[in-house]
């Protein structure tokens, strides 16, 4: 093992080509509070980093400023792949680990927490995607509304449309575009917490929420838009993703997908996210979508606004921090690093524009006359 002055200094120098100081006095500087730190990390890399975190072997005044500063600085690319890393990768080429089988498991570590932590962080309507803060928007609330009306622009939506929401959460989307645009809706999950609650928000409207995987749906719409569900469907499930939207879209047909992407294209997620937040996710890559699109759909806008998250992840954290002490009872410290070092390492890395928003409008055939983003709103009911 190498001698521990030799570690310290090696992450010292490292850290200083992001300007982040060990024990500085700065909000992105870090304490290290146990010596075994530099080893670990500098062997185990993003895992261990986040592993080590949550133990409270050190701690950070800001880790979305820390996070954006190693981010833009690249320093995650200077560190070798771990033997685990390696390993999760090559599991991550030969298996499909997002096969049907395994579509509930990032319900139950990650969806199912808990209904209460969920309403606590996110808005008044649940929306637990990327908000649009366009249009003078001074709150989460107000950002998210605008967010679905921006949706149901691009979509050109319209009363008696039948839409079909793939990852419907808790039907915000749903019961917006039903409430506000007259819309037909069938909302799919693989949470069955999500699904319960979303029905009973949805109730007295014309939107049926089903607990069931993408994979399965049948049927035939108008419109169909899937917001923050395709990070959890898989490189090798892309293509067979775009053909069940083909199967069940009219020819007149729109498909909006809302995603974060990444710059690269990858085969598995951040270590440490895929372990405790979202396993078995990965972020799809321009060429990905293009890739999994070609000769099936017709590509007719694509939207970057990544920016965006970061503000909205600071604004659950600041929800989170502030429900905290009626959460505790539930939730205990280590969840409680653990959450924060997950909304503010993100927050950090669309701050950095190491990870983007993405919204795509594609159509079966190509719309005659082509496709304006910002044409006029389609009439919302009365």
């Amino acid at each position: 093992m190498p001698r521990q002055a030799s570690l310290e200094s090696l992450a010292r120098r490292t850290l200083a080509e992001a300007q982040v100081e060990i024990d500085g006095d700065r909000p992105w500087d870090i304490q290290v509070h146990d010596q075994r730190w530099y080893y670990r990390v500098l062997t185990g890399g993003s895992l261990a980093l986040g592993e080590s975190y949550m133990d409270g072997w050190w701690d950070c005044q800001a880790l979305d400023q820390f996070f954006h500063r190693l981010l833009r600085a690249r320093l995650d690319e200077k560190i070798r792949l771990s033997p685990g890393q390696a390993w999760a990768w090559l599991v991550a080429r030969l298996s499909n680990r997002q096969s049907r089988s395994r579509a509930d498991q990032v319900a139950k570590a990650h969806y199912n927490l808990g209904n209460d932590l969920f309403a606590a962080m996110l808005d008044q309507d649940l929306n637990y995607s990327c908000a649009w803060w366009e249009d003078g928007c001074a709150d989460l609330d107000q950002a998210q509304a605008s967010k679905l009306r921006l949706i149901c622009h691009k979509l050109m939506l319209k009363p008696g449309m039948r839409l079909l929401d793939i990852g419907c959460g808790w039907g915000g989307l749903a019961r917006f575009a039903a409430q506000e645009y007259g819309a037909r809706v069938v909302g799919v999950t693989v949470s069955q917490p999500q699904a319960e609650l979303a029905s009973q928000r949805c109730q007295g409207l014309p939107v049926e929420i089903r607990l069931q995987d993408y994979r399965a749906v049948e049927g035939r719409f108008d419109r169909v838009v899937s917001v923050g569900m395709f990070e959890h469907v898989g490189y090798k499930n892309y293509r067979t993703f775009m053909r069940t939207v083909v199967n069940c879209l009219e020819e007149d047909g729109l498909l909006l997908l809302h995603t974060i992407g990444r710059n690269d294209s990858s085969v598995q997620a951040d270590p440490w996210i895929s372990t405790y937040i979202f396993p078995n996710g990965m972020l799809p890559s321009v060429r990905q979508i293009a890739q999994a699109c070609e000769g099936l759909l017709v590509l007719e806008d694509w939207h970057s606004f990544g920016s965006h998250y970061d503000r909205t992840l600071m604004a659950w954290h600041h929800n989170f921090q502030r429900a905290w002490p009626r959460l505790k009872d539930r939730y205990d410290e280590r969840f409680r690093r653990m959450w924060s070092y997950y909304l503010l390492s993100c927050a950090g890395a669309f701050r950095a524009r190491s990870i983007q928003l993405w919204q795509v409008v594609l159509s079966p055939r190509g719309l005659e006359g082509g496709y304006r983003r910002w044409r006029q709103p389609a009439p919302t009911i009365a």
